[in-house]
Order: C-alpha cells, then sequence, then structure tokens
C-alpha cells in the first residue's frame, strides 16, 4: 500500500512545495526578480532585488525554521517517522510562504518595518527558503542539540550585527512593532 511505502512522505513533501509554488505564482508573485536574472546570494538588504534570488540575509531565518520545526516535532510527536515529520514541518513553511506573500502582510511588513521597498519575494525565493527550512530540519536531525542551538544563536547574532535583522526582530516587528527597535534598523 503506498501509505506504508517508505518514500512517500517525501514524494509528498515534493508536491506540497510545487503546490505552493503554484499557489504563489496564482497570486501574482513574480517567478524570478523583475530584473531578469537570478543570483545564488543577493547581500543587500536596502533594494529591489532583495527575496528576489536563491539566497540572501533572510535565508538564515529559514534554517532557523527547519531547526526549530525538527525540535518542536520531536517534543510532540518523536514517535512519528522522520518523513512524516518533513511533511508536516514543510505545510508549516510553505504555508508561512504563502501568508508571508499575501497583501496585508507585505502591506504589515511596509508599514511597521523599515522594510519600506519590499513587494514581496519572487516565487523562485520562496522555494529556495522552503529548500533551506529543509536543510535546517537536516542539520538538527543530524548535530548534536547543543550545536543546533549555537546555529539558531549564532545566525541571529550574525543577522542581528550586519542587517540589524533576523527571525526574533521580525516576529517582533510584525506582532508588536516598537519604535525602538525600528529606529535601531533605520540608523544602518
Amino acid at each position: 500500500m503506498i501509505w506504508n511505502n517508505r518514500t512517500f512522505p517525501y514524494w509528498l513533501t515534493g508536491f506540497i512545495v510545487l503546490a505552493a509554488a503554484v499557489i504563489l505564482l496564482s497570486m501574482g508573485r513574480v517567478p524570478i526578480c523583475d530584473c531578469g536574472y537570478i543570483k545564488f546570494w543577493h547581500g543587500q538588504t536596502m533594494s529591489s532585488e532583495n527575496s528576489q534570488h536563491l539566497s540572501d540575509w533572510y535565508t538564515p531565518s529559514h534554517i532557523i525554521h527547519g531547526i526549530l520545526f525538527y525540535a518542536a516535532l520531536w517534543l510532540v510527536a518523536r514517535r512519528v517517522p522522520i518523513g512524516w515529520r518533513l511533511v508536516v514541518a514543510t505545510l508549516i513553511e510553505c504555508a508561512w510562504e504563502i501568508l508571508e506573500n499575501t497583501n496585508a502582510v507585505i502591506e504589515r511588513y511596509r508599514e511597521v518595518t523599515i522594510s519600506l521597498d519590499y513587494y514581496g519575494d519572487s516565487v523562485i525565493n520562496s522555494v529556495a527558503d522552503i529548500l533551506a527550512m529543509f536543510v535546517g530540519f537536516w542539520l538538527a536531525g543530524r548535530l548534536p542539540v547543543s550545536l543546533s542551538i549555537a546555529i539558531v544563536i549564532g545566525f541571529e547574532v550574525l543577522t542581528a550585527i550586519v542587517i540589524r535583522d533576523g527571525l526574533a526582530l521580525n516576529i517582533i516587528m510584525l506582532l508588536w512593532p516598537l519604535d525602538v527597535i525600528r529606529d535601531w534598523q533605520g540608523a544602518l
């Protein structure tokens, strides 16, 4: 039976990512950067090309997502096979990518952060963000817990120093915007 096939969750994971890409395209998200080319890395956050290429300063936050999803699913569903936990993590990450690229959330980013030129992610960037989550999930499954925690802290510190942003600051600014953080981020 297909449900007992050990590879089925991985095929399902791939299908979920493909479905998310189709949904993002149907929402009007651009497939690739309007600039007409794809870069592996785009390191300027105050740029119309931010969140348009394969990776950028927000990629570490998606790796952190994978580590956190692995940890949470290990805590609540450790008896569930890893492939099915990856399906759940992928559903959550894809749902976030879709929600993050709705007009309401894009406007919220622009309203409460310094990201005035943010118009949403390209589809290729969203898919790459989902793949970055896979990397974090995979790392968390293979590394000691202490090293996973060090990666999370290290990425948060690195992005806070370099771009004055990161996963924690992003969540704070979306949910409880603070002028002191916005002012500090704008001083870059």
